[in-house]
This record gives C-alpha cells, sequence and structure tokens, in this order.
C-alpha cells in the first residue's frame, strides 16, 4: 500500500496504457509466430513420443525373436551334448572291447610261452637224468661189483637226482 501512494494517478494510468499498448502489439504482431511455434513444437513432441513408441515395441520383437532363437540354440546345443555323449559310450565301448580282446591275447600268448618253456625245461630235465643214469651206469661197470660199492653209486645217483629237481 505504500508503493500505491508513492506513485500519482498519472503515473499508474501510464503504467496501465502501455500494458495494453504492449499487449496489443504482441497480440497483433507476434501471438500467431508464438502459436505457430507452439504448435511446431507440439507435434515434434508427438512425433517423437510416437517414434519411441514405435521403437520400444520393435525392441519387445526383438527381444521376443532373440528369447526365442535363444531356446533354438539351447535346444540344439543339448541334442549336440547327447549326441556327443553317445558317441562317447560308443567309443568307450569299443575300446573296452578291444582292451579284453587284446588283453585275451596276451594272455593266450603267455599261456603258450609258458606251455613251450616247461616243455623245454622237462626236455633238459630228461636230458640230464639221461646224463646222470649214463653216468652211473659207467661207474658201475668201471668199479668191482660189491654190494657196498653199488649201494654208494645208487645213493650218489638219487643225490644227483634231488639236486637236478
Amino acid at each position: 500500500m505504500e508503493l500505491l501512494k508513492m506513485l500519482s494517478a498519472s503515473e499508474i494510468f501510464a503504467q496501465i496504457l502501455s500494458f495494453f499498448l504492449l499487449l496489443f502489439l504482441l497480440r497483433h504482431f507476434a501471438w500467431k509466430k508464438i502459436l505457430g511455434l507452439l504448435d511446431k513444437r507440439k507435434e515434434r513432441i508427438s512425433a517423437e513420443l510416437k517414434e519411441i513408441e514405435d521403437t520400444k515395441i520393435q525392441i519387445a520383437k526383438i527381444k521376443a525373436d532373440y528369447e526365442s532363437k535363444m531356446v533354438l540354440i539351447q535346444n540344439q546345443a543339448q541334442v549336440k551334448i547327447n549326441e556327443a555323449i553317445e558317441e562317447g559310450k560308443k567309443i568307450n565301448s569299443s575300446m573296452r572291447k578291444k582292451a579284453h580282446e587284446d588283453a585275451q591275447d596276451i594272455l593266450t600268448d603267455a599261456r603258450n610261452q609258458v606251455k613251450y618253456e616247461v616243455s623245454k625245461v622237462e626236455e633238459q630235465l630228461r636230458d640230464k637224468i639221461v646224463d646222470i643214469a649214463l653216468s652211473a651206469a659207467r661207474n658201475l661197470i668201471q668199479e668191482k661189483l660189491t654190494e657196498e660199492g653199488d649201494r654208494k653209486i645208487v645213493e650218489n645217483f638219487i643225490k644227483e637226482i634231488e639236486k637236478v629237481e
């Protein structure tokens, strides 16, 4: 109120007249341009909002497509893994079968080798017994035929046989 007391009536009237004159000039020269600018801005914002909504829809479609492809890829990967597991089982089975066959071959070869070695040792033993028997017979013939001498020769023969065994 004190501000109004400081102003005179002519100053207040000049202020009001200036205000209406400025309002008239703005309305006549700038109002349409300002409204045109606001309308253009409104249209641009609505176009951008529509573009954003379209982009969201496209993103949702791409996301759905991506998820379906991921499910498809996961299914294909699982199929490949199962195939690899089956292939591994087949390889494992064939390797076990081959190893068993190889082991049987080795065992058969070892048995044959043992039989061969046993027959060889038996032959050597037979030859040794024949040599000892011949040696004993030779000694019997060369020495006098007394009972004590014959016993000693037979005992020596038995000792030599025991050494060989």
